[in-house]
């Protein structure tokens, strides 16, 4: 059985001006993807006026709430005792928001009692891989 594990969450958009705007997101995790995490973001934040979704590693949000960690577009650090920041990088620009660290490690265990860690299905996923990658060739 496939669960889906949704949790609301606000962010501060931190600009360029060192002004803080408020962003309303959510947090998804799946068990049939369970290696990722999903930060969903509603259109109205996007310039392009459209939906966005950033998928990163369980694990870089984990390592995230501990100290700094991620390469490439994600990034994720503590800010604080009460606040982390993630930095998301696109082809348009990046943008840095602060998460209450509480309400990401939340969503954290909740997402361990869906797939514990060490338990995920390392099978499943390379095949959806594959099947994605390849298709029916």
């Amino acid at each position: 059985m496939d669960i889906t594990l949704e949790q609301p969450v606000r962010a501060r958009l931190i600009t360029a001006e060192d002004q803080e705007l408020p962003v309303a997101a959510t947090l998804r995790y799946a068990s049939d993807d369970p290696f990722a995490v999903h930060l969903d973001f509603p259109a109205e934040i996007s310039l392009a006026d459209e939906a966005a979704t950033w998928t990163f590693g369980r694990t870089l949000l984990e390592e995230g709430l501990c100290g700094p960690a991620g390469t490439g577009d994600v990034h994720l650090w503590p800010c604080g005792p009460t606040r982390t920041v993630v930095e998301l990088h696109s082809p348009f620009g990046m943008a840095l928001l602060q998460f209450d660290t509480f309400a990401l490690r939340r969503f954290l265990l909740r997402s361990y009692a869906v797939v514990p860690a060490g338990q995920e299905d390392v099978g499943a996923a390379v095949d959806e891989g594959l099947q994605a990658l390849l298709g029916n060739v």
